[in-house]
């Protein structure tokens, strides 16, 4: 079989990420993953196709150069603010001789969908609909699998139809077209992220699906392996960030910067860290500002719990909230922020557990690195939908692009690098004890180390572990045990954040 590849890119609030995978068949093998911070995106909807595409542009001519191809269309996804939901129906009478097909239920879906009136045609834009239930006239409530192979005179659906405005996709076809660049697909992105990191036994029981990102955060309520409920608000990350901005007077670079290497929620159970201060020297007023984690750690909690308050009041409202056997399943950027988990499971009282990309692809010699944490989750989720549309090829160069690891053909599941997060945090498992943030401040970083001010203990002193720097499991890694942790003690991982700085200092 011919091998095609897609090309999915991620606008973001924070960051846009381009994700180019290798298919053939069943087999996907990820060849490149990078993210840059984004711009002309707000609360996850496009507001200006010339910052898109001039910040798009570096993205696209280096992943065109390290895999010598040209990208001439790819897939994206569809805002996830400003989406109403509304419920929709489609009939069909048909040989009642004749069993119900899959390909029908589609083509009942597509007719609910071109149906729909819609209250503003010009401002207004049909994301997608979701099958809730179907009727052959005399049994009600089948679901997909239980109508399709059984014959009847009369095929009906319910639908939850979803409606978003159109100005934002105008404004994405702008910014690619600027870019030379095709929009092959457009995707309402809850149910790809549900197939990048839910199993099918989690939205069988019931599972509310947060996605925690920079511009806004929503929740997919499933129950029955049916999306039942969807909604989203307009705080994230961002937030966040502009909270440690205001409070500590600093700039956004920094306050972003801060957030990751030492985001934490729960500020009262954060042990020997939560007594540390961060000394800020900033070289234009050559002042230096003291910042105390616990303080930091305040700031980031309160603004958590008004986003989640906000999600669990949603889940209330689907009626759903009862049902939720699998508990919570967090995703997004956010979900990074030590102790997060933890934090919403004081709030909610349900199970936590972070969303990573699912084993269900592989990647090349490069490693992608990134691709398996949460703030891919819709990266993954857009390369996975993609491959079951049958999307056309979406690059042009040579066919064989050397990507170091030999791909089995066949049904089974590729061969993936251990990435640490195989049966990350389980549903039902019991969680971690809370401890210190433990993550690499460079990982993940979006803004160059050389443009922020250093950020270094009080007095300038190290502070690791007297035990070699072993921790317990990460955030949300429930049902893993007890590992060493590799990465470096908090303080020595700053100097490492801003290393190139940190060693011109040294020097002076």
């Amino acid at each position: 079989m011919e091998d095609r590849h897609i090309v999915a890119i991620d606008l973001g609030s924070s960051k846009f990420a381009l994700t180019v995978a290798k298919i053939n068949g069943d087999d996907i093998q990820v060849i490149y993953y990078r993210e840059i911070p984004s711009d002309g995106i707000r609360n996850s909807y496009a507001y200006n196709s010339m910052k898109i595409s001039k910040a798009l542009e570096p993205l696209v001519r280096d992943a065109e150069k390290e895999l010598s191809i040209k990208i001439t269309q790819a897939v994206v996804g569809m805002p996830k603010f400003r989406v109403r939901q509304e419920t929709g129906t489609a009939r069909n009478e048909r040989n009642a001789d004749e069993c119900i097909t899959e390909s029908e239920i589609k083509e009942l879906k597509d007719s609910a969908l071109n149906t729909y009136p819609l209250e503003d045609t010009v401002n207004e834009k049909l994301f997608g609909a979701v099958a809730q239930s179907f009727s052959n006239g005399e049994d009600f409530q089948l679901v997909e699998n239980e109508i399709i192979g059984m014959p009847s005179g009369i095929l009906e659906g319910n639908f939850k139809i979803f409606i978003g405005k159109s100005t934002p996709l105008h404004y994405v076809d702008v910014a690619f077209n600027k870019l030379g660049i095709a929009v092959a697909r457009k995707y309402f992105t809850p149910e790809p992220v549900a197939k990048a990191v839910l199993t099918g036994s989690e939205m069988e029981n019931g599972v509310a699906l947060i996605d925690f990102g920079g511009g806004s955060t929503s929740v997919s309520v499933y129950y029955g392996s049916i999306m039942r409920h969807y909604a989203s608000i307009p705080f994230g990350g961002n937030a966040i960030t502009s909270d440690i901005k205001t409070e500590c007077m600093i700039s956004d670079t920094l306050a972003e910067n801060i957030k990751k290497a030492f985001g934490a929620c729960m500020p009262d159970r954060l042990q020997n860290l939560s007594e540390k201060t961060i000394q800020i020297n900033d070289e234009a007023t050559a002042m230096t500002k003291q910042l105390p984690v616990k303080y930091l750690s305040e700031i980031i909690s309160y603004r958590v719990k008004e986003i989640i308050e906000a999600i669990l009041f949603e889940i209330e409202q689907s009626g759903f909230a009862d049902n939720l056997r699998s508990g919570l399943v967090l995703t997004g950027g956010c979900a990074e922020l030590t102790n997060c988990c933890n934090y919403i499971k004081e709030l909610s009282g349900y199970t936590v557990r972070k969303g990573y990309p699912r084993h269900l692809f592989s990647t090349g010699s490069s490693g992608c690195n990134g691709v398996f944490e949460t703030s891919a989750a819709v990266s993954i989720g857009l390369v996975l939908t993609a491959q079951n549309d049958h999307v056309l090829d979406c690059i042009e160069g040579e066919n064989t692009i050397n990507t170091g690891i030999e791909v089995v053909l066949g049904g089974g599941e590729a061969s993936v690098p251990d990435t640490g997060h195989e049966n990350d945090g389980e549903a039902g498992a019991e969680p971690e004890p809370v401890q210190e943030p433990d993550k690499t401040p460079g990982n993940g970083t979006l803004f160059p180390d050389g443009e922020v001010p250093v950020v270094k203990p009080e007095g300038g002193k190290k502070h690791g572990r007297k035990d070699g720097g072993k921790a317990g499991d990460k955030d949300g890694d429930a049902g893993k045990g007890d590992k060493t942790v590799k990465n470096p003690p908090i303080w020595t991982k700053v100097k490492n954040l801003f290393t190139d700085y940190y060693n011109d200092l040294t020097k002076e």
